[in-house]
Order: C-alpha cells, then sequence, then structure tokens
C-alpha cells in the first residue's frame, strides 16, 4: 500500500543562537493521528536522518492525544530517534509528503537536495505535495520538470510577517515565509493571525499556522481514498 511521509527538521536551534528550536510537536502528531484514523501507515525522515529536536514550547500547546502519541515507544524511536534518510526511501511508496515545521526547518528544509527530489517525484507520480507553517520551507526550492518553480503562480500559505513578529523570532530567522513565497512567483495567502487556515491549489495543500495541522490532514483525506484498515500501524 502507499504510505504518509511526514518531513520533520534536524534543527536544534535557532542558527548559531544557544536558543532552542526543533519541531513544533502538534504539527506532527494531529496530522499524524488523522493518518492513523483514516488507516494510513506513516513514514518519518528528516534531511540528515536520525534524531529530530523537539521545540520545547511546543509542548505546552500540544493536546491530550498528541502527548499520548509523543509518550509512546514506537513514535520516539521512528519520529524522533531514528527518522530515515532520504536516500532510504522510494517515491513511489507515497501518496504525499508532509512538511511539519517549528521554526529549525527554516535552516535545514531549504536546500536539501536529496529531499527536495524525493519531493519532486512524488508530485511527478502523481502524489500530493503539503506543509503547515514554517514546514512551507521544503517547498521553496522544489521545481517541476521544466524548471520552473513548483509554486510558481499558485496559491499557498504558511507562518506569515504578522506572525513571525508576534512569535518574537522575525530578527533572528533566516528569512520570512511570505517574500519567498513571493519572489518565487506563487501567490502568499493568509487569514487572521493564529487562526487556522488551509488552502488547497491543486496537488498542493498548505496551512498557515500550528493551529491548521488537523486541516490540512483533513484536506488530504477528502482527496485520497481511505486506506484499508488492515496492516495499518506504523513499522
Amino acid at each position: 500500500m502507499q504510505k504518509i511521509l511526514v518531513v520533520e527538521t534536524n534543527q536544534a536551534t535557532y542558527g548559531k543562537k544557544a536558543t532552542p528550536t526543533g519541531l513544533w510537536l502538534g504539527e506532527t502528531t494531529e496530522f499524524v493521528l488523522k493518518m492513523h484514523e483514516a488507516g494510513y501507515q506513516v513514514d518519518y525522515v528528516s534531511p540528515q536522518g536520525g534524531y529530530v529536536p523537539v521545540d520545547p514550547r511546543s509542548l505546552k500547546y500540544a493536546n491530550k492525544e498528541s502527548i499520548r502519541l509523543y509518550q509512546s515507544r514506537d513514535f520516539e524511536r521512528r519520529a524522533l530517534a531514528e527518522t530515515h534518510n532520504p536516500a532510504e526511501l522510494t517515491a513511489e511508496d507515497y501518496h504525499a509528503i508532509y512538511y511539519a515545521g517549528g521554526h529549525g526547518a527554516m535552516w535545514d528544509f531549504v536546500n536539501n537536495q536529496p529531499l527536495q527530489q524525493l519531493a519532486e517525484k512524488i508530485y511527478r507520480n502523481g502524489g500530493y505535495i503539503t506543509s503547515v507553517c514554517h514546514g512551507i520551507a521544503g517547498l521553496f526550492n522544489l521545481r517541476l520538470p521544466n524548471g520552473n518553480f513548483l509554486i510558481k503562480g499558485r496559491q499557498i500559505t504558511g507562518f506569515t510577517t504578522t506572525e513571525e513578529m508576534l512569535a518574537g523570532k522575525y530578527q533572528v530567522v533566516p528569512f520570512l515565509n511570505q517574500p519567498m513565497a513571493t519572489k518565487r512567483g506563487a501567490q502568499f495567502v493568509k487569514k487572521h493571525a493564529y487562526s487556522s487556515f488551509v488552502v488547497q491549489d491543486g496537488r498542493l495543500i498548505t496551512g498557515q499556522n500550528p493551529f491548521s495541522a488537523q486541516a490540512v490532514a483533513e484536506k488530504l483525506l477528502h482527496e485520497i481514498k481511505p486506506a484499508s484498515t488492515t496492516g495499518t500501524k506504523d513499522k
């Protein structure tokens, strides 16, 4: 059966600063719980493979179901300790790729070529490219076979400049998502800060902020057929 691939960051700090960051936990767990509910098997990948740091701030905002998943040994091993390296994976195995956010993604998603090649092939095979919040960083350098940026002329969303200012990270991030998307020819759309918002443009589904992870999952599941409920546990 085809699976869903979740991308997570390996970046533990804001660049060279000591301030911790990493994966925003709920952006993985809330999406994955929806995939499990629908019967899909999920794999986890990171730019370098292996360990994925969790932004400690995100634990305060995680719901009970997310904490339960986070504390499971299977999730701890597969999603946080032993994520796949992109070179280990085959694009044909996946219905969709989903880029989870957290500020760490801004450092290691943008220029990782093995991850880009994997995502581009999933898309060429008819799969979906999805992201939430800072996970949009993984979309910025994806290209179509004709050389154009994948997001050129497309509606997308991600963590906004206003939200970055409200988060107090405007001065420490390596770039801002809105101007980066616009530079690549995308139409960046948004709603109120920190409210759930998802936009779909063909096989491209993007969510604005951490509160949009479930909505991205629901939009994706609306597009793909329900998986068999037999043998769907993560392995």
